[in-house]
């Protein structure tokens, strides 16, 4: 601490006397660029339009041009604190879990359906997986997922 204090008292040294004087010349000056207009963007040549989209065997549909989804629920389906059964047969498990245009059904083993209000699309969205095939109708579906 004491060095820096006898070398303040002695004076400015010759890199602050030479850090002086650029800064005085330089002073007025300004950069290279400042106050000089942008040049023109030259106008891009056209780009070719390359069709890099799947080919149609390979899309998927859209969310809008499917009419719902399906998902199998083996386990019993707990919902609010209690089991859902259906109300016809009593079954607990083994449901077919369905989401279309914002309602949620439950279909059991036995081809009864609910509309299922404590479930919303949301949920059906969380536990639901990758969609691993499309169907043209219900009854598609329904044999593929094997009911």
């Amino acid at each position: 601490m004491f060095h820096r204090i006898r070398r303040r008292a002695k004076g400015p040294s010759q890199a602050q006397k030479r850090f002086a004087e650029l800064h005085a010349q330089m002073q007025g000056q300004v950069p290279p660029g400042i106050g000089v207009p942008a040049p023109e963007p030259q106008p891009a040549e056209p780009t070719a339009i390359v069709d890099d989209f799947l080919p149609p065997e390979l899309r998927v549909p859209s969310h809008d041009q499917v009419e719902g989804k399906m998902m199998p629920w083996k386990q019993p389906l707990v919902l609010d604190g209690e089991m859902a059964t259906c109300a016809e047969c009593g079954a607990y498990r083994d449901w077919l879990i369905l989401s279309t245009r914002g309602e949620i059904w439950l279909r059991c083993r036995a081809g009864h359906q609910h509309l299922e209000t404590r479930i919303d699309t949301a949920w059906y969205n969380r536990h639901s997986g990758p969609a691993d095939s499309t169907h043209a109708t219900f009854e598609d579906c329904l044999r593929h997922l094997g009911h």
